[in-house]
């Protein structure tokens, strides 16, 4: 009976010392990252960022140099007006000049839109001042399609007599008022 009793707590103990090392706290793996890794990862991500700041910093001044490109364009096409000889809607030579200068800037940025205005001196009817306003600007108008500016990108509007550039009434101030002026739609 002791013999089965020895056994018997042997056996238990057995149990007990299998049952306690299959429920001991199982180790958690560790791994450390050595500070030569951290450190090159560290230094490839500011490389990274570093030029992404580049690479923004290129498109900011790229976005700015097209904008004062366009600024440029658009008072190129707006500045030097044409001007027109009394009771006509004929271009002259230096007006032909002027008119191709423009188109070749349009032709450069084609998203470019433009109303011309069409603009008579003070002598005339109301009536007639603005048909020849009219037909001032088909004139450009008609000049800058055969250079080949699509019509479509082009708007004529007629003032007449009703924004003199000169206030006065003599022949100095009459012929700055025959001209057509030009306004930039992008």
């Amino acid at each position: 009976m002791k013999t089965g009793l020895l056994i018997k707590s042997l056996i238990l103990c057995l149990l007990l010392s299998a049952a306690l090392v299959g429920c001991a706290k199982k180790q958690v793996a560790t791994t450390t990252t050595p500070v030569a890794q951290t450190e090159a990862d560290d230094e490839a991500l500011r490389a990274r960022q570093a030029e992404e700041e580049r690479l923004r910093q290129e498109a900011l001044l790229e976005e700015q140099r097209r904008s004062a490109q366009m600024t440029q364009a658009v008072s190129e096409i707006e500045s030097n007006l044409i001007y027109f000889e009394f009771d006509s809607f004929e271009l002259k030579p230096e007006s032909r000049t002027i008119l191709q200068r423009k188109a070749e800037t349009m032709k450069a940025y084609p998203a470019l839109r433009l109303t011309i205005e069409g603009h008579c001196d003070e002598r005339g009817t109301e009536e007639y001042n603005l048909a020849l306003g009219q037909r001032r600007a088909q004139a450009v108008a008609d000049f800058l399609v055969l250079l080949g500016i699509e019509s479509n990108r082009l708007k004529t509007v007629s003032f007449g007599e009703e924004r003199p550039a000169v206030a006065e009434s003599n022949e100095a101030a009459w012929a700055k008022n025959r001209r057509a002026e030009f306004r930039v739609q992008q």
